[in-house]
């Protein structure tokens, strides 16, 4: 029998950092296999043996055992018998490649969740000899970067002929947990010179500059910075973009988010060496305001390039996480990258950052008894009409009713018949002064004006009328806004059965953004009749709700394509 093996043939798992915030997540993924045996390892014991007993009553498939390790001073390695060895401890920047060593002297596999750039980049050239010589492979990077932001560009840009540009950003909710490893990695590089691919050249910016409000689907918009990733080399290396090659994170609270920005400005003017040093007190900040953000976290992963026909193309991949899932995601790949090793799928052993080596749906596969929502959309910017175009290939599939009113080619107009309701009060008040109509049934119309990219609407109920503009957002190009007087809100539009949603994004009074914790709550979809009708009707359900004033509008109807009068555009 090998030493890697029991008796019952399960190969044993060696999981050091089981404690930590990824090592328990990734625990949780094993710990579902029937053949391994998981080893959890740390420095110290307790806390291992309170994640065995959490394990424990979710009657785990794996067997579980706890032992002490080190990863600084691994002498008893060896004899616990791994057949591979997992490193979700941390942190790897300034760290050398010494453990990695020892798992491939103990003949074991060895998988990481480094986000280090130096230590991604020498990983190679340090242990491919070694892992070719054993047999073993030495996997790093097995997290959400590289491993998973390769993955989402390897299923966006397959076929594409040439790409001009990628950009991948994270934001994790304010109230995940932080490891203090983790805010140790940042405080190591903000405002330090980084190196990246821009412009379509190699230069250096400072690490946690260039802060915007970058949009993440499901999320609204937050603050990011150019983070100091592996794939800011990785990324040039495997895509050979001709303009950028971009990797940001952000912090969901402004306050936390443009504070560190702010403080990396002392380390780029050297009045600080490093802001390392602060670790354990903004670690502490940002417990104290946590309460004032949300539990959510996303990823978004973007391209641009030429498809196989040489047709310009855009491509996103999004991550959205609610309640607390958001840790998850980076255990996710490494959970993926062991199953892969266990069922013999990546093929000859060797030492290599995770790209490549497991597809997304793999990294998925893993989340998917989690509240995480993915999405992955494509759009070819040059095609005319703002809906076509958000919509991308979906569009082809929509109703013929749906694409009529909402191709942004010629002026349309609706008629047909609406049901509104809402709520009583200052709810109503706002519903006659913005020309929406009181609770009944009502007689309809909807005329739709495009003029270049904009498009004018004005919805008739009754004697009552109520306009908008909708355009695209200026700053994205995955969005549209609709304005109404002085508020303006975002939306995306996402496909759904038989039509689409509009999917709230933010919304702002002028020029300045608004919490999105004060919006209302908005639900719109247009869609096509049932096909068993047939009758070729337009149909429509909105409703805009506030936790404060209740039902402000809703209304849903059905509508038929009319000949455009004077008067009506």
């Amino acid at each position: 029998m090998s030493p890697d093996r029991t008796e019952d043939g399960r190969k044993r798992i060696v999981l050091v950092g089981a404690s930590g915030v990824f090592g328990q997540r990734l625990a949780a993924m094993i710990a579902r296999w029937p053949d391994v045996v998981l080893v959890l390892a740390a420095r110290s014991l307790p806390p291992l043996e309170a994640v065995a007993a959490d394990l424990a009553r979710t009657r785990p498939a794996a067997r579980i055992e706890v032992a002490r390790l080190d990863r600084l001073d691994p002498k008893g390695l060896a004899a616990l018998g791994a057949w591979a060895v997992v490193d979700a401890a941390g942190p790897f920047q300034g760290q050398d490649h010494a453990f990695p060593r020892a798992a491939l002297a103990a003949r074991a596999h060895y998988v990481d969740l480094a986000d280090a750039r130096d230590f991604v980049a020498g990983f190679e050239a340090a242990l491919d000899d070694q892992a070719r010589a054993v047999g073993r492979w030495a996997i790093t990077g097995a997290s959400s970067t590289p491993a998973l932001s390769h993955a989402a560009l390897d299923a966006m840009t397959a076929g594409w002929t040439r790409i001009d540009r990628v950009e991948a950003a994270i934001s994790p909710g304010a109230r995940a947990p932080r490891g203090l490893s983790v805010i140790r990695a940042i405080l190591g590089w903000a405002g330090a010179p980084v190196r990246v691919f821009a412009r379509g050249r190699w230069t250096t910016r400072p690490g946690w500059g260039d802060p915007r409000r970058t949009p993440f689907p499901g999320l609204g918009r937050r603050w990011t910075s150019l983070a100091e990733t592996p794939d800011l080399d990785l990324l040039p290396a495997r895509f050979h973009p001709r303009r950028d090659a971009v990797f940001r994170a952000g912090l969901e609270l402004p306050i936390l988010h443009l504070g560190l920005w702010a403080l990396s400005l002392l380390r780029r003017a050297r009045l600080l060496s490093t802001l390392e040093p602060l670790a354990v007190l903004l670690g502490e900040a940002a417990g104290l305001v946590a309460p004032l953000g949300s539990d959510r976290g996303g990823m978004v992963v973007s391209a641009e390039g030429l498809d196989a026909d040489g047709v310009r193309r855009l491509a996103r991949w999004s991550l959205c996480a609610e309640a607390g899932a958001g840790p998850h995601t980076p255990a996710a790949p490494a959970a993926a990258a062991l199953r892969a090793l266990l069922d013999g799928k990546p093929g000859e052993p060797r030492a290599t950052p995770c790209v490549g080596l497991v597809d997304l749906d793999a990294i998925l596969r893993e989340l998917r008894d989690l509240p995480i929502r993915t999405r992955l959309e494509r759009q070819d910017p040059d095609t005319p009409g703002l809906f076509p175009r958000l919509l991308g290939a979906a569009w082809q599939g929509l109703p013929d009713s749906v694409r009529r009113a909402h191709a942004g080619l010629d002026p349309v107009t609706l008629t047909g018949a609406a049901r509104a309701w809402g709520a009583p009060g200052l709810a109503a008040l706002l519903r006659r002064l913005q020309g929406l109509p009181p609770p009944g049934r009502h007689a309809t119309s909807v005329t739709i004006t495009p003029t270049a990219d904009v498009e004018r609407w004005v919805r008739r109920f009754g004697d009552r009328a109520f306009a908008s503009t909708i355009a695209p957002a200026r700053d994205d190009p995955w969005t549209f806004e609709e304005a109404a007087g002085a508020l303006t809100f975002r939306f995306a539009a996402a496909p759904d059965p038989g039509g689409f949603s509009w999917t709230f994004e933010g919304w702002r009074l002028g020029p300045i953004p608004l919490p999105r914790a004060w919006a209302p709550r908005i639900r719109a979809r247009t869609f096509g009749a049932a096909s068993k009708t047939g009758d070729g009707a337009y149909r429509f359900r909105v409703l805009v709700a506030h936790p404060w004033l209740g039902v402000i509008f809703g209304y849903a109807g059905r509508l038929t394509s009319g000949p455009l009068t004077s008067g009506e555009a």
